[in-house]
Protein backbone atom coordinates (compact mmCIF):
# COMPACT_ATOMS: atom_id res chain seq x y z
CA UNK A 1 0.00 0.00 0.00
CA UNK A 2 1.49 3.58 -0.85
CA UNK A 3 1.59 6.07 1.24
CA UNK A 4 -1.15 8.26 0.01
CA UNK A 5 -3.62 4.77 0.07
CA UNK A 6 -2.38 4.57 3.65
CA UNK A 7 -3.52 8.05 4.27
CA UNK A 8 -6.67 7.65 2.87
CA UNK A 9 -7.86 4.58 4.59
CA UNK A 10 -6.56 6.50 8.48
CA UNK A 11 -9.19 9.17 7.60
CA UNK A 12 -11.87 6.53 7.27
CA UNK A 13 -11.13 4.61 10.52
CA UNK A 14 -14.02 4.77 12.67
CA UNK A 15 -13.66 3.35 16.56
CA UNK A 16 -15.15 2.11 19.56
CA UNK A 17 -14.08 4.06 22.83
CA UNK A 18 -13.52 3.43 26.33
CA UNK A 19 -9.96 1.82 27.82
CA UNK A 20 -10.18 -1.85 29.27
CA UNK A 21 -13.98 -2.01 28.48
CA UNK A 22 -15.32 -5.51 27.08
CA UNK A 23 -15.25 -3.87 23.19
CA UNK A 24 -16.96 -6.05 20.53
CA UNK A 25 -16.69 -6.02 16.43
CA UNK A 26 -17.54 -7.83 13.56
CA UNK A 27 -16.30 -6.70 9.85
CA UNK A 28 -19.50 -9.11 8.63
CA UNK A 29 -22.96 -9.26 9.99
CA UNK A 30 -23.58 -12.44 11.75
CA UNK A 31 -19.99 -13.23 12.77
CA UNK A 32 -20.56 -12.84 16.28
CA UNK A 33 -21.66 -15.55 17.76
CA UNK A 34 -24.47 -15.24 19.58
CA UNK A 35 -23.83 -15.66 23.53
CA UNK A 36 -21.68 -18.68 22.99
CA UNK A 37 -17.86 -17.86 22.85
CA UNK A 38 -17.16 -21.20 21.36
CA UNK A 39 -19.95 -22.77 19.80
CA UNK A 40 -19.82 -26.02 18.48
CA UNK A 41 -19.56 -24.29 15.14
CA UNK A 42 -18.32 -20.68 14.84
CA UNK A 43 -20.47 -18.31 12.13
CA UNK A 44 -19.79 -18.12 8.96
CA UNK A 45 -17.37 -21.25 8.96
CA UNK A 46 -15.17 -19.18 11.20
CA UNK A 47 -12.73 -20.63 13.90
CA UNK A 48 -13.29 -19.56 17.36
CA UNK A 49 -9.70 -18.79 19.41
CA UNK A 50 -8.86 -16.93 23.12
CA UNK A 51 -5.96 -14.96 23.29
CA UNK A 52 -5.17 -14.10 26.72
CA UNK A 53 -3.23 -11.37 27.86
CA UNK A 54 -3.47 -12.99 31.86
CA UNK A 55 -3.38 -15.84 33.26
CA UNK A 56 -7.21 -17.36 33.34
CA UNK A 57 -7.46 -16.92 36.97
CA UNK A 58 -6.44 -13.51 37.49
CA UNK A 59 -9.24 -11.28 39.44
CA UNK A 60 -12.05 -10.52 36.91
CA UNK A 61 -10.85 -6.53 37.25
CA UNK A 62 -7.55 -7.74 36.16
CA UNK A 63 -8.18 -10.43 33.59
CA UNK A 64 -7.23 -9.33 29.61
CA UNK A 65 -8.13 -11.86 27.07
CA UNK A 66 -10.32 -11.45 23.47
CA UNK A 67 -12.14 -14.21 21.87
CA UNK A 68 -11.39 -13.89 18.31
CA UNK A 69 -13.16 -15.79 15.18
CA UNK A 70 -10.85 -15.88 12.22
CA UNK A 71 -10.38 -17.42 8.52
CA UNK A 72 -7.56 -19.99 9.95
CA UNK A 73 -6.86 -20.45 13.62
CA UNK A 74 -3.13 -19.23 14.93
CA UNK A 75 -2.46 -22.58 15.49
CA UNK A 76 -1.63 -23.53 11.22
CA UNK A 77 1.86 -22.29 10.89
CA UNK A 78 4.92 -23.69 9.95
CA UNK A 79 8.06 -23.53 12.45
CA UNK A 80 9.59 -20.70 13.31
CA UNK A 81 13.65 -19.98 12.86
CA UNK A 82 15.84 -17.46 14.61
CA UNK A 83 16.87 -14.74 12.67
CA UNK A 84 19.25 -11.45 13.40
CA UNK A 85 17.78 -9.56 15.79
CA UNK A 86 20.07 -6.36 13.93
CA UNK A 87 19.56 -3.33 16.58
CA UNK A 88 17.11 -4.85 18.69
CA UNK A 89 17.43 -6.32 22.21
CA UNK A 90 15.21 -7.67 25.26
CA UNK A 91 16.23 -7.82 28.60
CA UNK A 92 17.90 -9.38 30.89
CA UNK A 93 20.79 -6.38 29.75
CA UNK A 94 24.14 -7.88 30.88
CA UNK A 95 26.39 -6.80 28.86
CA UNK A 96 27.41 -3.48 29.72
CA UNK A 97 26.73 -2.23 33.79
CA UNK A 98 23.91 0.24 35.02
CA UNK A 99 25.46 3.28 34.86
CA UNK A 100 25.14 6.11 37.22
CA UNK A 101 25.64 8.99 35.30
CA UNK A 102 23.24 11.44 33.58
CA UNK A 103 22.60 10.46 29.97
CA UNK A 104 21.50 12.48 26.69
CA UNK A 105 20.83 11.66 23.18
CA UNK A 106 20.14 13.02 20.26
CA UNK A 107 18.13 11.79 17.70
CA UNK A 108 18.41 8.80 15.77
CA UNK A 109 20.32 8.74 12.52
CA UNK A 110 18.62 8.93 8.93
CA UNK A 111 17.83 5.10 8.34
CA UNK A 112 19.43 2.71 5.19
CA UNK A 113 16.63 2.99 2.13
CA UNK A 114 13.88 0.82 3.01
CA UNK A 115 13.91 0.66 6.68
CA UNK A 116 10.09 -0.45 7.91
CA UNK A 117 9.28 0.06 11.39
CA UNK A 118 10.61 -3.12 13.29
CA UNK A 119 14.24 -2.90 10.80
CA UNK A 120 14.20 0.92 12.27
CA UNK A 121 14.08 -0.02 16.30
CA UNK A 122 16.71 0.88 18.11
CA UNK A 123 17.04 -0.58 21.66
CA UNK A 124 18.52 2.22 24.57
CA UNK A 125 18.54 0.02 27.31
CA UNK A 126 16.06 -1.51 29.50
CA UNK A 127 15.84 -3.42 32.99
CA UNK A 128 14.20 -6.87 34.24
CA UNK A 129 13.88 -10.32 32.51
CA UNK A 130 11.85 -11.50 29.73
CA UNK A 131 11.32 -15.00 30.89
CA UNK A 132 10.08 -13.53 34.75
CA UNK A 133 7.83 -10.68 33.08
CA UNK A 134 9.63 -8.40 34.80
CA UNK A 135 10.89 -4.83 34.20
CA UNK A 136 10.58 -2.81 30.49
CA UNK A 137 12.55 -1.81 27.74
CA UNK A 138 13.42 1.29 26.04
CA UNK A 139 13.49 1.37 22.16
CA UNK A 140 13.38 4.37 19.72
CA UNK A 141 12.48 4.05 16.12
CA UNK A 142 13.59 5.66 12.84
CA UNK A 143 11.61 4.40 9.44
CA UNK A 144 10.97 5.10 5.85
CA UNK A 145 9.49 2.27 4.16
CA UNK A 146 6.27 0.74 5.46
CA UNK A 147 6.27 -2.99 6.52
CA UNK A 148 5.09 -5.55 4.55
CA UNK A 149 5.88 -8.60 7.30
CA UNK A 150 3.60 -9.44 10.08
CA UNK A 151 5.06 -8.71 13.92
CA UNK A 152 4.12 -10.06 17.29
CA UNK A 153 5.16 -9.52 20.89
CA UNK A 154 4.99 -12.31 23.06
CA UNK A 155 7.70 -10.45 25.87
CA UNK A 156 5.45 -7.64 26.42
CA UNK A 157 3.16 -5.21 25.43
CA UNK A 158 4.28 -2.29 22.95
CA UNK A 159 3.19 1.75 23.93
CA UNK A 160 4.40 3.73 20.64
CA UNK A 161 5.07 7.39 21.05
CA UNK A 162 5.06 8.43 17.11
CA UNK A 163 7.53 11.75 17.07
CA UNK A 164 7.51 12.16 13.49
CA UNK A 165 4.96 10.92 10.67
CA UNK A 166 2.01 8.77 11.45
CA UNK A 167 1.58 5.38 11.48
CA UNK A 168 -1.51 2.92 10.65
CA UNK A 169 -1.24 0.11 12.37
CA UNK A 170 -3.09 -3.21 11.17
CA UNK A 171 -3.88 -4.89 13.69
CA UNK A 172 -5.41 -8.59 14.44
CA UNK A 173 -8.46 -6.78 15.98
CA UNK A 174 -8.60 -3.98 13.62
CA UNK A 175 -6.73 -0.47 12.08
CA UNK A 176 -5.53 2.26 14.40
CA UNK A 177 -3.78 5.20 13.05
CA UNK A 178 -1.30 7.12 15.68
CA UNK A 179 0.00 10.32 14.44
CA UNK A 180 2.56 12.70 16.72
CA UNK A 181 0.82 13.97 19.86
CA UNK A 182 -1.04 10.60 20.15
CA UNK A 183 0.31 7.15 21.40
CA UNK A 184 -0.61 3.54 20.59
CA UNK A 185 -0.50 0.62 22.79
CA UNK A 186 -0.31 -2.92 20.68
CA UNK A 187 -0.98 -5.65 23.58
CA UNK A 188 1.16 -8.74 24.40
CA UNK A 189 0.55 -11.38 21.55
CA UNK A 190 -1.19 -9.20 19.05
CA UNK A 191 0.34 -9.27 15.52
CA UNK A 192 0.22 -6.25 14.02
CA UNK A 193 1.86 -4.49 10.52
CA UNK A 194 3.15 -0.46 10.19
CA UNK A 195 2.35 1.28 7.55
CA UNK A 196 3.75 4.59 7.26
CA UNK A 197 1.29 8.11 6.64
CA UNK A 198 4.19 10.13 5.62
CA UNK A 199 7.90 9.79 3.90
CA UNK A 200 9.43 8.62 7.35
CA UNK A 201 8.75 8.24 10.97
CA UNK A 202 10.41 8.66 14.21
CA UNK A 203 10.10 8.16 18.05
CA UNK A 204 9.94 5.64 20.42
CA UNK A 205 8.44 2.85 22.59
CA UNK A 206 8.11 1.46 25.53
CA UNK A 207 7.88 -2.05 25.80
CA UNK A 208 5.78 -3.25 29.08
CA UNK A 209 7.18 -6.83 30.30
CA UNK A 210 5.46 -6.81 33.60
CA UNK A 211 1.52 -6.57 34.18
CA UNK A 212 -0.72 -4.62 31.61
CA UNK A 213 -0.64 -0.89 31.18
CA UNK A 214 -3.87 0.56 33.27
CA UNK A 215 -5.35 3.82 34.45
CA UNK A 216 -4.37 4.80 37.94
CA UNK A 217 -6.06 4.77 40.67
CA UNK A 218 -7.01 8.48 41.30
CA UNK A 219 -7.17 8.45 45.14
CA UNK A 220 -7.59 11.96 46.97
CA UNK A 221 -8.49 13.51 43.64
CA UNK A 222 -11.57 11.83 43.46
CA UNK A 223 -13.24 10.64 40.03
CA UNK A 224 -12.52 12.62 37.30
CA UNK A 225 -8.73 14.02 36.09
CA UNK A 226 -6.14 12.79 34.03
CA UNK A 227 -6.56 10.01 31.26
CA UNK A 228 -10.63 9.66 30.71
CA UNK A 229 -11.27 6.13 30.01
CA UNK A 230 -13.55 7.75 27.15
CA UNK A 231 -10.50 9.30 25.14
CA UNK A 232 -9.01 5.63 24.34
CA UNK A 233 -9.98 4.75 21.13
CA UNK A 234 -10.29 1.08 19.88
CA UNK A 235 -10.22 -0.44 16.21
CA UNK A 236 -13.23 -1.65 15.17
CA UNK A 237 -12.91 -5.09 13.05
CA UNK A 238 -11.15 -5.15 9.91
CA UNK A 239 -9.45 -8.08 8.19
CA UNK A 240 -7.50 -9.81 5.31
CA UNK A 241 -8.57 -12.67 3.33
CA UNK A 242 -4.96 -13.28 1.57
CA UNK A 243 -3.59 -15.84 0.33
CA UNK A 244 -0.18 -16.46 -0.11
CA UNK A 245 3.10 -16.19 1.10
CA UNK A 246 3.40 -13.60 4.43
CA UNK A 247 6.61 -13.58 6.28
CA UNK A 248 5.29 -13.62 10.24
CA UNK A 249 8.42 -12.46 12.78
CA UNK A 250 7.96 -13.54 16.69
CA UNK A 251 9.32 -11.83 19.38
CA UNK A 252 10.24 -14.46 21.56
CA UNK A 253 12.63 -14.31 25.05
CA UNK A 254 14.46 -11.54 24.07
CA UNK A 255 14.95 -12.87 20.45
CA UNK A 256 13.22 -12.67 16.77
CA UNK A 257 11.85 -15.61 14.99
CA UNK A 258 10.36 -15.62 11.90
CA UNK A 259 8.18 -18.26 9.66
CA UNK A 260 6.46 -18.15 6.20
CA UNK A 261 2.51 -18.62 6.06
CA UNK A 262 0.40 -19.56 3.64
CA UNK A 263 -2.09 -16.56 4.37
CA UNK A 264 -2.35 -13.09 6.50
CA UNK A 265 -2.47 -14.06 10.00
CA UNK A 266 -4.70 -10.50 10.22
CA UNK A 267 -7.78 -12.40 9.28
CA UNK A 268 -9.71 -11.97 12.36
CA UNK A 269 -13.39 -10.66 11.09
CA UNK A 270 -15.19 -10.58 14.63
CA UNK A 271 -13.97 -10.19 18.24
CA UNK A 272 -14.83 -9.41 21.70
CA UNK A 273 -12.61 -8.69 24.94
CA UNK A 274 -10.89 -6.56 26.63
CA UNK A 275 -7.01 -7.70 25.50
CA UNK A 276 -7.49 -4.87 22.86
CA UNK A 277 -5.39 -2.26 21.11
CA UNK A 278 -6.15 1.68 21.76
CA UNK A 279 -5.07 5.00 20.43
CA UNK A 280 -5.08 8.33 22.99
CA UNK A 281 -4.54 11.60 22.26
CA UNK A 282 -2.30 13.42 24.65
CA UNK A 283 -3.93 16.47 24.37
CA UNK A 284 -6.47 15.49 26.48
CA UNK A 285 -4.48 14.90 29.47
CA UNK A 286 -6.81 16.48 31.87
CA UNK A 287 -3.77 18.00 33.77
CA UNK A 288 -4.13 18.16 37.78
CA UNK A 289 -1.74 20.89 39.33
CA UNK A 290 -1.27 23.24 42.19
CA UNK A 291 -3.42 26.67 42.30
CA UNK A 292 -1.78 27.75 45.28
CA UNK A 293 2.12 27.40 45.77
CA UNK A 294 4.81 24.79 45.63
CA UNK A 295 5.55 22.61 42.57
CA UNK A 296 3.64 19.27 42.70
CA UNK A 297 5.22 15.78 42.01
CA UNK A 298 5.85 14.96 38.73
CA UNK A 299 3.64 11.50 40.05
CA UNK A 300 0.24 13.61 38.14
CA UNK A 301 1.10 13.52 35.33
CA UNK A 302 0.72 9.68 34.80
CA UNK A 303 -1.37 8.54 31.66
CA UNK A 304 -0.89 4.98 32.17
CA UNK A 305 0.79 2.66 34.95
CA UNK A 306 1.96 -0.84 35.15
CA UNK A 307 1.69 -1.82 38.60
CA UNK A 308 4.22 -4.27 40.76
CA UNK A 309 3.45 -6.41 43.96
CA UNK A 310 4.14 -3.51 45.72
CA UNK A 311 1.27 -0.84 45.77
CA UNK A 312 2.09 2.59 44.76
CA UNK A 313 5.65 1.82 43.48
CA UNK A 314 4.69 0.74 39.08
CA UNK A 315 7.40 -1.34 36.95
CA UNK A 316 6.79 1.01 34.90
CA UNK A 317 4.45 4.41 34.40
CA UNK A 318 4.10 6.89 30.94
CA UNK A 319 3.92 10.34 32.35
CA UNK A 320 3.11 12.91 29.72
CA UNK A 321 4.05 16.50 30.24
CA UNK A 322 1.23 18.19 28.31
CA UNK A 323 -0.34 22.08 27.81
CA UNK A 324 -0.84 23.46 31.49
CA UNK A 325 -1.05 26.73 33.01
CA UNK A 326 0.99 27.66 35.61
CA UNK A 327 -0.16 30.01 38.44
CA UNK A 328 1.94 29.23 41.93
CA UNK A 329 2.97 31.96 43.69
CA UNK A 330 5.88 31.85 45.37
CA UNK A 331 6.81 28.96 43.76
CA UNK A 332 10.13 28.11 41.37
CA UNK A 333 7.60 26.68 38.68
CA UNK A 334 10.37 24.47 36.17
CA UNK A 335 10.67 20.98 37.73
CA UNK A 336 12.79 21.42 40.83
CA UNK A 337 16.15 19.76 41.76
CA UNK A 338 16.05 16.10 42.83
CA UNK A 339 16.86 12.77 43.10
CA UNK A 340 14.60 9.97 42.75
CA UNK A 341 14.60 6.20 43.61
CA UNK A 342 13.00 5.72 40.09
CA UNK A 343 14.69 5.90 36.92
CA UNK A 344 13.48 8.12 34.17
CA UNK A 345 13.95 8.34 30.83
CA UNK A 346 12.28 11.15 28.88
CA UNK A 347 11.66 12.03 25.38
CA UNK A 348 10.45 14.87 23.45
CA UNK A 349 7.85 14.79 20.98
CA UNK A 350 7.58 18.37 20.11
CA UNK A 351 8.91 22.06 21.11
CA UNK A 352 10.63 22.24 23.92
CA UNK A 353 11.01 21.17 27.59
CA UNK A 354 10.64 24.33 30.43
CA UNK A 355 13.29 22.80 32.61
CA UNK A 356 16.36 22.67 29.36
CA UNK A 357 17.01 25.52 27.50
CA UNK A 358 19.09 23.53 24.90
CA UNK A 359 20.47 19.98 24.00
CA UNK A 360 16.94 18.13 24.87
CA UNK A 361 15.48 18.24 21.13
CA UNK A 362 12.49 16.17 19.50
CA UNK A 363 13.32 13.05 19.06
CA UNK A 364 16.10 12.79 21.42
CA UNK A 365 16.40 11.55 24.70
CA UNK A 366 17.81 11.54 28.54
CA UNK A 367 18.24 9.13 31.06
CA UNK A 368 18.36 9.70 34.78
CA UNK A 369 18.73 6.59 36.46
CA UNK A 370 18.03 5.89 40.40
CA UNK A 371 19.49 8.64 43.07
CA UNK A 372 21.55 10.53 39.73
CA UNK A 373 20.97 14.08 40.96
CA UNK A 374 19.33 15.82 38.09
CA UNK A 375 16.67 19.46 37.69
CA UNK A 376 16.91 22.36 35.40
CA UNK A 377 20.13 23.93 34.10
CA UNK A 378 21.71 26.73 34.81
CA UNK A 379 20.54 28.80 32.75
CA UNK A 380 16.81 27.26 33.27
CA UNK A 381 17.13 28.28 37.26
CA UNK A 382 18.34 31.77 36.91
CA UNK A 383 15.58 32.70 34.39
CA UNK A 384 13.01 31.13 36.62
CA UNK A 385 14.43 32.48 39.93
CA UNK A 386 13.70 35.84 38.51
CA UNK A 387 10.52 35.47 36.42
CA UNK A 388 7.57 37.75 37.24
CA UNK A 389 5.33 35.12 38.83
CA UNK A 390 1.79 36.25 36.33
CA UNK A 391 -0.13 33.37 35.40
CA UNK A 392 2.12 31.19 32.20
CA UNK A 393 0.31 29.22 29.77
CA UNK A 394 3.16 26.02 28.65
CA UNK A 395 1.68 24.90 25.51
CA UNK A 396 5.04 25.16 23.31
CA UNK A 397 6.27 21.04 24.28
CA UNK A 398 4.91 18.18 24.38
CA UNK A 399 7.72 15.30 26.69
CA UNK A 400 7.32 12.45 28.29
CA UNK A 401 8.63 9.94 30.49
CA UNK A 402 9.20 6.17 30.58
CA UNK A 403 9.51 5.80 34.89
CA UNK A 404 10.78 2.47 36.43
CA UNK A 405 11.56 1.33 39.26
CA UNK A 406 14.61 -0.59 38.10
CA UNK A 407 17.97 1.17 37.20
CA UNK A 408 18.13 1.19 33.19
CA UNK A 409 20.64 -0.46 31.82
CA UNK A 410 22.02 0.80 28.66
CA UNK A 411 22.77 -1.42 25.74
CA UNK A 412 26.55 -1.12 24.14
CA UNK A 413 24.97 0.40 21.10
CA UNK A 414 23.48 3.56 23.16
CA UNK A 415 26.26 3.36 25.39
CA UNK A 416 28.93 4.07 22.48
CA UNK A 417 26.53 6.01 19.56
CA UNK A 418 27.73 8.43 17.86
CA UNK A 419 24.28 10.80 19.03
CA UNK A 420 25.04 10.12 22.77
CA UNK A 421 25.89 13.88 23.93
CA UNK A 422 29.06 14.39 24.86
CA UNK A 423 29.28 16.78 27.98
CA UNK A 424 25.74 16.50 29.37
CA UNK A 425 27.33 17.42 33.03
CA UNK A 426 28.01 20.80 31.79
CA UNK A 427 24.52 21.93 31.70
CA UNK A 428 24.61 22.08 35.63
CA UNK A 429 28.00 23.90 35.48
CA UNK A 430 27.69 27.61 36.58
CA UNK A 431 25.61 26.96 39.49
CA UNK A 432 27.38 29.26 41.44
CA UNK A 433 27.21 29.38 45.58
CA UNK A 434 24.83 32.37 46.73
CA UNK A 435 24.76 31.35 50.65
CA UNK A 436 25.29 34.25 52.41
CA UNK A 437 25.33 33.66 56.08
Amino acid sequence: MTTEQARKTAEALTYSTGFGNEHSSEAVPGALPDGRNSPQRAPLGLYAEQLSGSAFTEPRSHNRRSWLYRIRPSAAHPPFTRIDNDTLAGAPFTETVPDPNRLRWNPLPEPAPGTDWLAGLWTLGGNGDVTQRTGMAVHLYHANASMERVFGDADGELLIVPERGGLLLRTELGLLAAYPGEVALIPRGVRFRVELLDETARGYVCENYGAPFQLPDLGPIGANGLANARDFRAPVAAYEDVEGPVEVVNKYCGNLWSATYGHSPLDVVAWHGNHTPYVYDLRRFNVIGTISYDHPDPSIFTVLTSPSDTPGLAGVDFVVFAPRWLVGEDTFRPPYFHRNVMSEYMGLIEGAYDAKAEGFVPGGGSLHNMMSAHGPDRETFDRASAAELKPQKIDDGLAFMFETRWPVTTTPQAAAADHLQKGYDDVWQGLERHFRP
